[in-house]
């Protein structure tokens, strides 16, 4: 089925649907992972999101029942060079195509993601919209131009749980397998209540691996309530939109802020900022894949890390005397983590938990458990010791 796929600058590419038929707007992006297609395409933090994968050939190994990041594909539309129906994994369930049509998933191939993939870095993140119903690619422009700036939107919302449950699946990865059980260096279990604003299923996975009884919540949920269920630590996930736009989760982090230790991931670190004083800005076209390299500026490390952000914190609006800045992409300088000096507060940009991508950075899932468990800061050589 023909498809047509219209940018906000008027350039249009001319494709072939392998998804669900219909007409969808959304920002497009681009994302240079290799492999994790269906994890990408799960997360939540697409929200409101055409994906375009750099990566030539999507589709060969299928998809499976396990590899999934929330109940349902997130992305708006799908983009890539050439796509393989015919799939061969000893797990899958089924072909990516059948997979997006049944969610109602629309999805193009056979056009050139080399040239639309430059595009986005020269000109920066574009509206778009793809279509197979209407063609024409005047009106197709019209109505792209007429749909919402990602600058501004509250996303977090709109993909957050309805109400407060418990989490209990735990990593069953071969790397989670490997690694040391950290499980039975404390007396309890550590009681973890995770904000979701639009939560990735390994996030969770890990913090049960690490021995936490978890339990997500929405939002918007009074900090009252959550320090009614006395946690010994607040965790802040990912997720979609302009960070500057979800107030209320700002407010709601500046009331816990010394009264129980923070750890906050990617949108979780916007907010955190935010609550402490900080500003955000948006990225001219943002980092996705999973190849970025980051130093750890406590310790010297580079680390290789899976991202998918649009927006970064200006570490520059931060009072230094309270906030130390403690990682920095080694790309483009931005900002990639912080803590705070004297409270048991740290976040970052990018995603540890490694759902797909390296898994450089599980140790941040161990500074927090020594976290709770001092409610100190944890310096690296403190980290060290809980290894």
């Amino acid at each position: 089925m023909k498809a047509k796929l219209v940018l906000e600058n008027g350039s249009v590419f001319v494709a072939e649907a392998f998804g669900a038929p219909g007409k969808v707007t959304g920002e497009v992006v681009f994302n240079t992972s290799l492999s994790g297609y269906q994890e990408i395409f799960t997360d939540p933090s697409y929200s409101g999101q055409i994906v375009t994968l750099t990566y030539p050939l999507i589709g060969n190994y299928g998809i499976n029942d396990v590899d999934i990041e929330s109940a349902r594909p997130q992305v708006s539309g799908v983009i890539v060079k050439e796509y393989i129906d015919h799939y061969s994994n000893f797990r899958a369930t089924g072909s990516l195509g059948e997979w997006l049509r049944k969610h109602e998933i629309m999805a193009i191939q056979g056009l050139d993601t080399r040239m639309l993939t430059k595009m986005l870095r020269t000109g920066g993140s574009l509206r778009g919209i793809v279509s197979t119903d209407d063609l024409d690619e005047g009106r197709l422009l019209t109505e792209v131009l007429a749909s919402p700036q990602m600058n501004g939107l509250d996303l977090a919302s709109a993909v957050t749980c309805d109400a407060p449950y418990a989490w209990t699946e735990r990593d069953m990865t071969p790397f989670a397998l490997s690694t040391p059980e950290v499980t039975g260096r404390t007396q309890r279990s550590l009681k973890v209540v995770a904000y979701d604003y639009g939560i990735k299923r390994n996030i969770l996975r890990r913090l049960v691996s690490y021995g936490c009884d978890v339990t997500v919540v929405p939002a918007g949920l009074p900090p009252s309530d959550v320090l009614a269920m006395n946690p010994d630590g607040v965790f802040l996930s990912n997720g979609p939109g302009d960070p500057a736009a979800v107030r209320t989760a700002i407010a709601n982090i500046g009331a816990l802020l010394g009264k129980v230790p923070i750890f906050g991931i990617c949108l979780g670190h916007q907010l955190l900022a935010l609550a402490l004083g900080g500003k955000t800005y948006k990225l001219k076209f943002g980092h996705r894949g999973a190849n970025h390299p980051v130093k750890n500026l406590l310790t010297g490390k580079i680390e290789i890390t899976s991202q998918n952000h649009g927006f970064a914190v200006d570490p520059s609006t931060l009072d230094e005397r309270a906030v130390e800045v403690t990682h920095l992409n080694l790309n483009d300088g931005t900002n990639e983590g912080l803590r705070h000096r004297t409270l048991p507060v740290f976040s970052v940009q990018y995603h540890p938990e490694a759902s797909p991508g390296p898994h450089d950075s599980d140790y941040l899932f161990r500074d927090f458990i020594g976290m709770m468990e001092t409610g100190s800061p944890v310096l690296p050589r403190q980290a060290a010791s809980i290894r």
